[in-house]
């Protein structure tokens, strides 16, 4: 077993959470309106009584950036919980379909499909994950190896970690699980901050740029000469048949 210290761990954390930012910025940049209501549901907007073009614009918007930085800082996360396991238990990027990590610990062969939080699977998910690890088992069976499959999520709550077949370990059981310290899980946090409110400008600046570019397009596009919303085009072009 090795040892990560808490400076190594601010040390990548402040490196690698500049990219983040970076693709975080990158992304709403390039971002197009058209692409952004096609991909969200008009029909929860209307339910929500939205009635003015930048209130439109901003939901829409928001609702799309929020699940894109999601899966951007998830892949971050990933990445920190490959190093600081790379680091105590000689971790390593698992070559395994569908999983993120594995290591050795106490005799014990762990495979590790990493995600963000522990509501991220629908049933075929999950069943692909099971079959997944039942795979790797089956690869194993015939070495005296003992094989422990876990679904790791960097935060949350899972207070019944035994599934039968793999292990679901949330939070703090997963970070104490990767690093052998039960206090990681909020050691971690900290260093995040790094450039927060510095990058967080930058991103407000671009953002603000990006409602008004949107709002303009969108009151040309999908409202009538008086100004009202003309919610049977946004679901027309939302939804047609016709391309």
């Amino acid at each position: 077993m090795g040892t990560i210290t808490q400076r190594e761990i601010i040390d990548y954390v402040e490196k690698n959470i500049i990219p983040f930012h970076n693709k975080r910025l990158e992304k709403l940049e390039q971002l197009q309106l058209n692409n952004v209501v096609k991909k969200k549901n008009p029909y929860l907007f209307k339910a929500k009584n939205i009635n003015t073009a930048q209130d439109y614009v901003k939901t829409i918007l928001d609702a799309f950036l929020s699940s894109q930085e999601e899966g951007i800082f998830g892949l971050f996360l990933e990445e920190l919980a490959i190093f600081i396991c790379s680091k105590v238990y000689n971790g390593m990027r698992s070559s395994f379909e569908g999983m993120d990590l594995e290591f050795e610990k106490e005799q014990v062969k762990y495979v590790v499909s990493i995600k963000s939080g522990p509501n991220w699977a629908n049933s075929d998910q999950l069943k692909r994950m099971r079959h997944n690890f039942k795979t790797i088992k089956e690869h194993f069976a015939r070495s005296s190896i003992s094989v422990v499959a876990v679904n790791g999520c960097c935060y949350g709550r899972d207070n019944v970690p035994d599934k039968g077949d793999y292990l679901k370990l949330c939070g703090q059981r997963f970070w104490s699980f990767i690093s052998g310290n039960e206090h990681l899980y909020t050691e971690i946090i900290k260093p995040l901050g790094h450039q927060a409110k510095q990058r967080n400008q930058e991103f407000m600046d671009e953002y603000a740029k990006v409602i008004n570019r949107f709002t303009f397009a969108f009151i040309q596009k999908f409202c009538s000469p008086n100004g009202q919303i003309l919610w049977e085009e946004i679901v027309k072009f939302n939804s047609s048949m016709k391309k």
